[in-house]
């Protein structure tokens, strides 16, 4: 029985966010932010984040002793928003609310900026208190996703102090000093703080019909942090997009806002931008889905992709590794401050991960294949020869270390015990499963990895060929091997058509669960030609394509579930994948359809499409996952994925636009 003290996860799916990495801002829909507060049932995740801590729970606002009510928030950018509050303890001749007060935040890669307005329409001056009361937390990302408090500020390893005009927190290496902000005039009268509590006060004389501005402006420092901001302008902020159908040139522009504030470095490569999986729990670098949204941007610059293929190659693995996954030439799953521990909600599931993690089966053959992309896209052939050393080592793992077990497919499994035990895309413990809905057993081998691999292997092949590399030959020769063996392993029949299983098991049989997954298998060369048509059929079945998507898992199968987080869920990155692909094997029509669909979801979801969602067209439109990262990085990059495939551009320059009113009038240029 499940009582009111047990952890639980926060839902966010109405929480409003405020990105610039590393920092982030979670306040309620209508703007307050009181992390310390129960959101559906959980404790919230709001509050002020730098990287994976919460450096502030709440921020309180009140006037005469009195919180004012909020009556309307908007975002002015993906950084920053406005609260519109209005005081009722204030009293005029009419029952008119006589004074408002606009709270304007601003976060950057540092710091958040807190300014009040304080308006008033009564016709003489007024002398009001006003307070901004704000509470120190330092909880740990997973502390907050498991619905815990904070351990630290329990064990009094926190302490808040007064310090003049303002107020400090201090937690071992990490410093946060509260101050009045330089660009707000009014100087406090008064500090306080009582615990974690600080409270900062101003006794306000507002001019009749006039206005008086007070503020506070809140710096982290933390010298040891893994990630910090991209110190390079956004190479897409001078894009402009126009469509006669506004909501995709509305999904572009809010994504590509969104993408700005997902922009991060690692302290070694600060020019080397990548993109912050999502925010707010995966708010670092990610193997698989910096690389991803890098692939989806390439039409717009091959600046971010060039930069996520430096940083991953710097962690690129030189020696194998049990406790961390790592093995030579592969390619990093994770990067985080420290050890990533289960916590509250998900203590159950013992998993302990450690700051830099390689439990990735895809990253690596994504990075290859992400890198003959890039060139191909125009990044700098300089730029690529200096990764070929990385290539070779990437390409070895494939062959040497990928197949863990001697089979012939590259194939995962967790030897810590308190690692992912799913290290596909779909990394959740439940994401395997048989047509039935039992949960295969490891080691896996996921189809779409083994597509990877090919795309992998050709493409490296042609890489060394043109740099003048020994070895082309023989990585086509393991391509071909491993596309002959897929093709005689994978497939199975449900009575309804063939299809390629998700993965082998164990055993290796084929766990014959249709999926998502055998989407990504197209363009990849894996497939033969009837391959491709019974894989485009399957997918364009009502059991596989939603009205917003494709679905992660056929609604005939067993585990199927619209609000499953792998398993009948939408994922806007997965969808593009298989538009993709499908564009590449010339079934356009189709593509389209995909392209269409997630248009539609986009419009519902207010242009900023959420980490995943239920799909299901039938009931009542999509619904989101209610802890899904928003934005994210692969979803906002979905947008530019499906623009290009509506214009229809290439590498070489042309454009061949889609059929699709959604295409008229379409256009990406540089202002």
């Amino acid at each position: 029985m499940t009582t009111q003290n047990t952890p639980r996860q926060p839902w966010m799916h109405d929480m409003k966010a405020l990105v610039c990495a590393p920092a982030q801002l979670w306040c309620d829909p209508d703007g307050t932010m009181s992390g310390n507060g129960v959101h559906a049932g959980a404790a919230s995740i709001a509050g002020f984040y730098l990287a994976d801590t919460r450096i502030l729970s709440d921020i309180a606002v009140a006037v005469n002793g009195e919180r004012p009510t909020p009556i309307g928030w908007r975002r002015i950018r993906q950084d920053g928003s406005v609260t519109a509050m209005v005081a009722r303890n204030i009293e005029g001749a009419t029952v008119d609310p006589q004074l408002r007060l606009d709270e304007r935040r601003t976060v950057s890669a540092d710091r958040l900026t807190e300014s009040i307005d304080i308006r008033s329409v009564l016709d003489r001056d007024i002398d009001v208190e006003v307070s901004i009361a704000m509470r120190g937390d330092i909880a740990t990302m997973q502390e907050v996703k498991g619905g815990v408090p904070s351990a630290a500020a329990a064990a009094g390893a926190v302490t808040m102090a007064a310090a003049g005009d303002g107020m400090t927190i201090d937690a071992g290496d990490l410093h946060v000093a509260i101050d009045p902000s330089a660009d707000c005039g009014a100087a406090p009268d008064a500090v306080g703080v009582d615990g974690l509590t600080g409270t900062t006060t101003w006794r306000l004389k507002v001019p009749a019909r006039g206005t008086v501005r007070i503020g506070l402006q809140v710096v982290a420092t933390a010298p040891d942090m893994v990630v910090q901001a991209a110190s390079t302008p956004c190479p897409w902020r001078d894009v402009a997009v126009c469509a006669a159908d506004s909501r995709v040139s509305r999904w572009v522009r809010t994504s590509l806002e969104d993408l700005a504030g997902l922009r991060m470095a690692i302290p070694a490569l600060p020019d080397d931008e990548f993109l912050a999986a999502g925010a707010p729990w995966f708010f670092t670098l990610f193997g698989r889905d910096s690389l991803w949204a890098a692939r989806f941007l390439l039409p717009l610059t091959t600046r971010t992709a060039m930069g996520t293929l430096r940083t991953l190659a710097h962690f690129q693995a030189t020696a194998s590794d049990p406790e961390t996954n790592a093995d030579p030439g592969k390619i990093m799953h994770e990067l985080r401050g420290e050890q990533l521990v289960s916590a509250g909600a998900f203590a159950s599931d013992g998993m302990s991960l450690p700051p830099l993690y390689y439990g990735t089966i895809d990253a690596t053959p994504l990075w290859i294949i992400t890198l003959g992309e890039a060139l191909r896209w125009g990044a700098p052939e300089d730029e690529v020869r200096a990764l070929l050393p990385n290539l070779e080592a990437a390409l070895a793992w494939l062959r040497d270390w990928g197949d863990c077990d001697g089979d012939g497919f590259l194939e995962y499994i967790d030897r810590t015990g308190h690692g992912l035990s799913n290290q596909g895309w779909k990394d959740s413990g439940d994401s395997v499963r048989w047509r039935d809905g039992r949960i295969a057993e490891g080691p896996i081998a996921l189809c779409e990895v083994q597509g990877y691999a090919y795309q992998a292997a050709m493409i490296g092949a042609d890489l060394l060929d043109r740099f003048g590399r020994p070895g082309g030959e023989a990585w086509r020769a393991w391509a071909a091997g491993l596309k002959t063996r897929f093709n005689e392993r994978f497939w199975v029949d449900d009575g309804h058509g063939r299809y390629p299983a998700i993965a082998l098991d164990k055993d290796k049989r084929p766990v014959d669960s249709l999926t998502s997954n055998v989407g990504h298998l197209l363009g990849t060369g894996i497939l033969d030609e009837r391959g491709v048509r019974d894989v485009v059929a399957r997918l364009a079945g009502p059991d596989m394509l939603s009205g917003y998507g494709v679905r992660t898992m056929s609604g005939e199968c067993g585990g199927y579930w619209p609000q499953s987080y792998h398993c009948g869920s939408v994922w806007a990155h997965d969808s593009a994948i298989v538009m993709l692909g499908l564009a590449a094997e010339g079934h356009a029509d189709e593509a389209v359809r995909i392209a269409e669909g997630l248009v539609r979801a986009a419009d519902a979801f207010g242009y900023q499409i959420p980490e995943l969602y239920a799909g299901d067209a039938d009931e009542g439109g999509p619904a989101p996952y209610p802890a899904a990262c928003h934005p994210q990085a692969w979803s906002a990059a979905s947008s530019v994925a499906v623009a290009s495939l509506l214009l229809g551009l290439t590498p070489d320059g042309e454009c061949h636009p889609a059929d699709s009113p959604l295409a008229r009038g379409l256009s990406l240029h540089r202002r």
